[in-house]
């Protein structure tokens, strides 16, 4: 048989199986199977289900006690460290008396992930009813762990949204044949994010489950932000978790084709017993959830109290509407918000990908009278940052746009910020081997773009890293334990470790795309982040927030993308205080300091024809398919302190030039022929605009 003939008759038979589905009679015999299989233990007979009291759970009841219909009181804690929002999932999980929603896009089988399953099974098991719903592409990788989580306990139920072809799983070629004959149903994804304790006090924002989403990845971490609210709006919270649940979207996983399969084949497998990467750290954050006095210290005492609080979210009726912008209620409610702004729009996404309608709210914006016209400040990645490369492709495309037409102040994240919330201690990274004749400085430090190097732990083994290493680490002051000040650990090792080029390093070849999941499979090359012209814990920007004029201020999951606005389900919660929206400001602004952002600005223009190149440049941006102009508009640059520059200044000041430096398109980057392959999927990414 030729090969082209074997190859068409392989996808053929891979398309036939993807198809086949079991009878409604098989579904129904994996659904006994699975009932008959649950544990029906309870582990404990107190009324409270043997909870632990916990002072972020007891937020809730102060905050109901002291409201009233009229006036509604609550309690809000920003979440900006990623230990701080595991700590904070595991002892509100233990606080739990009666039921426990969980509603999230990713769970991986990572630490963190498996953490929070056990505690979740643990609480099922003492008499609290738990229920998990993951959208379907980004749900637990292996069939047989969905088996047994199916069948765990009584107490426990798992879903997944909106399934592909049916199934828990899908591998390549069937996520191609689902983009030929699905693609609707394959790009409408579940992108909301809750965890819900008691119907009392919830957590969303932008975490999913996940290693690098609580600075436990040893690679790449997101500095990301999450809110949590206790007080009367967690019932709205419940309310739209029941939409969700009981959407026939929502199918239980014993249900799916190759889960109950599964299930028929061989039973209900055993659930394996916890295995982590890293036991001590693991160890570590359950301890530090059992102890009181340290939640109250890092956690609850910091909470905010609140008034009215609103919660905004999109239902699965936005993945039935012909027009899914008429359900998009979080895309309307937020561009609403921004369109009453009257001094400044703070916002910040991790892909700055507009769609039309966006676009033309920032415009009209933009076109009011000068005193009139709010300033518009925007945080987002830079192309080293970014763990979507076909995204920050699309957006160098428009820049021009954003900052000359919509007028806005773009900052990119640094990919090794100096002053960011990230407990690189907590990565598990290990510090480089040293040079055998190092004694300078390896290779020079770039101002204000200092790597925090792999950075001291005790639990990785490199053989440069120890926990004594670790606990003399420098701490920022007033920061929880644990914390490493990025500034101190830098002068301490800057002059001692090798910051080789990653360029080759296999670890940072992989995909790490994870909002875009539903381009994952299709451009899986495409979409790595690049690589680095140094080593070091790789951070970029995943926080999803704005604030208006100073008293209003939003943290949710929305992107502020097309995805938002057509795709995905999405939700936020906001807060009309100004005290909340001045600490959530200051968050932000923290992110866009020199020491932990890029400026993008114009170039200076050049000596001759610069007319001529704009009208060029604007006309190639214009173009659907190429935009290969070498002069483009704007670029990256690096505020440089002076005695006349004692402060950071936005790109509009008539003095910014004499502050900033450039320091390129692409700073931070192993450049090569990247400059040239960003530009080329520019164009590509152009043709992708209504899906990113």
């Amino acid at each position: 048989m030729k090969p082209l003939v074997r190859l068409c008759v392989a996808v053929l038979s891979l398309a036939l199986g993807a198809c086949a589905s079991l009878s409604n009679a098989q579904r129904d015999a994996a659904t006994e199977r699975v009932a008959q299989a649950r544990s029906t233990r309870i582990d404990c007979t107190a009324p409270d289900a043997c909870a632990q009291r916990s002072p972020l759970r007891a937020l809730a009841g102060r905050a109901f006690a002291q409201s009233t219909p009229e006036a509604p009181a609550h309690y809000a804690l920003i979440l900006d460290r990623g230990p701080d929002a595991l700590l904070a999932r595991v002892n509100l999980i233990r606080s739990a008396t009666t039921a426990i929603d969980l509603q999230t896009y990713i769970f991986d089988e990572d630490d963190a992930g498996r953490l929070v399953l056990d505690e979740l099974l643990a609480a099922a098991r003492r008499g609290v009813r738990v229920r998990v719903l993951i959208d379907q592409l980004s749900a637990l990788k292996h069939v047989d762990t969905l088996a047994a989580l199916a069948g765990a306990h009584v107490n426990f139920e798992l879903k997944l949204y909106s399934p592909v072809l049916g199934r828990a799983q899908i591998t390549y070629p069937q996520y191609a044949l689902a983009a030929a004959c699905c693609w609707r149903t394959l790009n409408q994804r579940m992108h909301t994010k809750l965890l819900l304790v008691d119907g009392a006090v919830g957590i969303t924002g932008g975490r999913n489950y996940q290693d690098d989403y609580y600075d436990w990845d040893d690679e790449y971490n997101f500095r990301d932000r999450d809110l949590l609210v206790a007080g009367p709006v967690a019932h709205v919270m419940a309310q739209d978790f029941g939409l969700f649940w009981n959407d026939r979207r929502s199918v239980p996983v014993e249900r799916l084709n190759d889960v109950g399969g599964r299930l028929l084949a061989d039973g209900v497998p055993a659930l394996p017993p916890p295995s982590f990467e890293r036991p001590e750290r693991a160890k570590a954050m359950l301890r530090d959830a059992a102890d009181s006095a340290l939640v109250q210290e890092r956690l609850a005492s910091r909470a905010m109290r609140v008034g009215e609080v609103r919660y905004i979210s999109d239902t699965p009726e936005k993945h039935r509407a012909v027009d899914a912008e008429q359900q998009a209620v979080a895309s309307g409610s937020l561009r609403g918000l921004i369109e009453s702004a009257q001094q400044e729009v703070i916002l910040q996404t991790p892909y700055l990908v507009l769609s039309d309608a966006a676009q033309d709210m920032f415009r009209q914006l933009h076109e009011r009278p000068r005193e009139q016209r709010p300033r518009i400040i925007i945080s987002t990645n830079s192309l080293a940052a970014t763990d979507a490369f076909i995204a920050y492709a699309l957006s160098y495309k428009y820049k021009r746009r954003y900052l000359r037409e919509l007028g806005f102040n773009i900052f990119e994240y640094k990919p090794f910020p100096l002053d960011a919330p990230i407990d690189i201690a907590a990565t598990g990274a290990a510090l480089p081997d040293l040079l055998p004749d190092e004694t300078g400085d390896g290779g020079g430090a770039d101002t204000g773009s200092i790597s925090p190097s792999r950075a001291l732990t005790g639990e990785s083994g490199g053989t440069a890293a120890s926990s004594s290493a670790r606990r003399a680490a420098p701490a920022t002051a007033g920061a929880p334990a644990g914390q490493v000040d990025l500034r101190e650990t830098h002068r301490e090792l800057r002059d001692r470790y090798d910051r080789r080029s990653t360029v080759e390093r296999a670890q940072y070849q992989r995909a790490l795309s994870r909002e875009y999941s539903a381009l994952r499979y299709s451009t899986r090359r495409a979409n790595q982040p690049v690589p680095l012209q140094r080593a070091g814990v790789r951070i970029g920007l995943h926080a999803k927030s704005m604030v208006i004029d100073g008293r209003i201020g939003v943290v949710g999951t929305h992107n502020f993308d097309p995805r938002g606005d057509h795709y995905n389900t999405e939700s936020a919660v906001v807060i009309e205080d100004r005290d909340f929206a001045q600490a959530l400001r200051e968050s932000i602004r923290r992110d866009i300091a020199p020491a932990n952002s890029w400026v993008i600005a114009r170039r200076d223009k050049p000596p001759v024809f610069s007319g001529l190149n704009y009208s060029i440049g604007k006309m190639f941006e214009a173009m659907p398919i190429l935009d290969l102009w070498p002069m483009r508009y704007a670029t990256s640059y690096e505020f440089v302190a002076s005695e006349q520059c004692p402060q950071p200044l936005l790109p509009s000041d008539p003095n910014f030039r004499a502050c900033y430096q450039p320091v390129g398109d692409f700073p931070e980057v192993a450049v090569g022929l990247k400059a040239i392959t960003t530009r080329i999927f520019t164009a590509f990414g152009a043709g992708l605009a209504p899906i990113l």
